[in-house]
């Protein structure tokens, strides 16, 4: 071991940044997060700097390093871009037996700056003694992942109990073993989801001796529309937590893998027309096992607040006084726009854009046609495969202009996506003759070339060639399809 490993203490401590440009803001980026005071030499400085000094978070000092700057220092960065400057405050700094990091220069440094995950008052440090620090990046990446963002949160509370439990538990195996209870257990998991009341109830039983009831709960989780990699990472620390998967049928398999391997997994598949698990059986399912004191992820495709009838979900647990947390999704209109780099609001032309289903319970969906069929309406449906003959119609009947410009995304970011541009007159026909049945969004009003963007080649134009016919109309001919721009 080169570098020895150490946590510094620059509460009111004063820290010298010599140079003004990014790789010194970098540093000041980090140094704010403690109590230093900072003080930068440099002739010129960032813009972010300069604010900083205005709001009165660090000092700045105009002119040229000075020997003299280091008189106080607790530690010294220097990162000038001028590696003979750099050179001249190391040796200054070591001179003065001061802790010295010269940015990319290890040769020149008596401290190197790790990789940092900041879950104050936890904080990880990730060194690779400068051999490889983009394995640290991935190393720091992976525990960005597992450690939830309000982690610190759990330590704070600890802090402060440790008189408490030292009262409460004098035997000090006794304590070892309630602490191992209160950070591994039902306790650290109402912490993490800000249920402040639940955790001090469970502290209050488990400080008396007692067992307190195991506390299921609901966390209604959003796996986007299909690609694992669009995970929040709440999402992600959430699944690793959970007891009971209950998965619905749009959900990739692949985001299971990030699930605990022993969680129970209960499908609840809504297959369109098909077998499907009621909304009011999927309700006493989520009631019952986190009645049972587990924790249950419900899994949704998409977001759950958008198609995804989360509010009945959490109106039937709160019935059952069960806490339920909701995990935002990336939408399927969203996702699926970004995946053919289709905008869906354009500066002075769409100004709004809709989100509509294109089914019900009973079949058709009771639309505001008018409101849609307008010349600068922009919106997306959903579930509206099987009824596009029903869209189609509506909004023609409504005045919509066939020439509308509609895009459909098909089983959007997964690896057998496929997306279709065509017009308004030509849906239907789109959808019969690409056999398109998966789950898919149609964009309705949004274009390319409105965007000034280009389509991208994957996108297969469908339209139907037409020849006059005798009374004046145009007769269909055969379809017509590319794959290009």
């Amino acid at each position: 071991m080169k570098y020895f490993p150490i946590f510094a203490d620059l509460e009111a401590a004063h820290v010298l940044v010599v140079g003004g440009g990014e790789q010194a803001t970098q540093k000041v980026r980090l140094l704010l997060k403690t109590d230093a005071q900072i003080t930068v030499v440099a002739e010129s400085v960032t813009d972010e700097l300069q604010e900083l000094e205005d709001t009165n978070a660090i000092w700045i000092v105009l002119r040229t390093f000075l020997v003299r700057d280091l008189e106080g220092q607790r530690l010294v960065y220097a990162a000038t871009g001028d590696r003979a400057l750099d050179a001249q405050v190391s040796r200054a700094a070591r001179a003065r037996g001061i802790p010295v990091n010269v940015v990319d220069a290890p040769e020149l440094s008596t401290f190197i700056m790790p990789a940092i995950v900041d879950r104050a008052p936890v904080t990880v440090a990730i060194g690779t003694e400068g051999a490889a620090p983009v394995l640290a990046r991935e190393i720091k990446s992976r525990l960005e992942t597992w450690l939830p963002a309000n982690f610190g949160r759990l330590a704070e509370r600890a802090q402060a109990l440790r008189g408490v439990v030292a009262r409460s538990v004098p035997e000090p195996r006794a304590r070892r073993r309630l602490w191992e209870r209160l950070l591994n257990g039902s306790f650290r998991r109402a912490i993490l989801r800000g249920a402040e009341v639940d955790a001090a109830r469970i502290l209050a039983s488990e400080l008396q001796g007692g067992d307190a009831p195991a506390m299921g709960h609901v966390v209604l989780i959003g796996c986007g529309p299909g690609d694992p990699d669009l995970l929040t990472l709440k999402a992600v620390q959430h699944l690793q937590e959970a007891d009971v998967l209950v998965v619905d049928r749009l959900v990739n398999p692949a985001i299971l893998e990030y699930a605990r391997r022993d969680a129970e997994r209960i499908f609840v598949g809504k297959t369109p027309r098909g077998p499907a698990t009621s909304q009011a059986e999927i309700n006493r399912i989520l009631v019952r096992e986190a009645s049972a004191g587990k924790i249950v992820a419900r899994l949704k495709g998409g977001d759950p607040f958008i198609f995804g009838r989360a509010a009945e979900e959490m109106a039937a647990l709160q019935a059952a006084g069960i806490g339920v947390e909701v995990v935002p999704g990336v939408t399927a209109a969203h996702a699926c726009a970004a995946r053919v780099g289709l905008p869906v609001t354009l500066r002075e032309r769409v100004r709004q854009f809709s989100v509509v289903t294109g089914a019900t319970a009973d079949g058709a969906p009771d639309l505001d046609w008018q409101a849609l069929a307008l010349p600068a309406a922009a919106f997306a449906v959903y579930m509206g495969v099987g009824n596009a003959p029903l869209l189609r119609g509506e909004l023609l009947g409504a005045g919509a202009d066939p020439q509308t410009p509609v895009v459909i995304v098909e089983n959007g970011t997964r690896t057998d996506e496929r997306a279709f541009a065509t017009t308004l007159a030509d849906l239907t026909d789109c959808v019969a003759d690409q056999g398109i049945t998966g789950p898919a969004v149609i964009f309705v009003g949004l274009d390319w070339d409105s965007a000034g963007v280009c389509r991208p080649q994957a996108v297969t134009v469908h339209r139907r060639r037409r020849q006059p016919a005798k009374d004046g109309a145009h007769a269909d001919l055969t379809a017509n399809t590319e794959a290009t721009p």
